[in-house]
């Protein structure tokens, strides 16, 4: 598909996409971002040998599969979060200063006035933890 074309599919049917997906999301910025995601996503996959007989409806089949990737980024950001927040103060500590700031062992050491092989072995137990809180968040996902 050459860019005239993605044009032409834009014209005439980014509104309607717009508009199924503005009712999934209820927020405009968040939909225009989806608006576009669809867009890249059917520049991405589409060619010239496959022509796409219902262009709406392959539209509207990407808008829906990008709408509930969406969902899931969020429940298992959220679902990390609440898994986070059930570890022991250092080991969270450790693990937010190793995972968010990439800090090494050294420096998280430093920080937290602790030898590297505590920080480590935090670190450790930490993930452990958190491995095992989300372990059904794992299967959900691989259903």
């Amino acid at each position: 598909m050459n860019r005239a074309e993605l044009e032409i599919l834009y014209d005439e049917h980014a509104q309607a996409v717009f508009a199924y997906l503005i009712r999934l999301s209820r927020d405009h910025e968040e939909t225009r971002d989806l608006l576009q995601e669809v867009f890249v996503k059917l520049a991405r996959r589409a060619s010239a040998e496959n022509k796409i007989s219902d262009p709406r409806g392959f539209l509207l089949r990407i808008a829906h599969h990008t709408w509930v990737d969406l969902v899931r980024r969020r429940e298992t950001g959220r679902r990390i979060d609440a898994a986070l927040a059930e570890l022991p103060p250092e080991q969270a500590a450790v693990l937010h200063l190793k995972l968010r700031e990439r800090r090494t062992f050294e420096q998280i050491a430093t920080i937290l006035d602790i030898p590297p092989n505590t920080a480590a072995s935090r670190y450790r137990y930490g993930l452990d933890k958190i491995r095992n809180l989300l372990r059904p968040l794992y299967h959900e996902l691989n259903k």
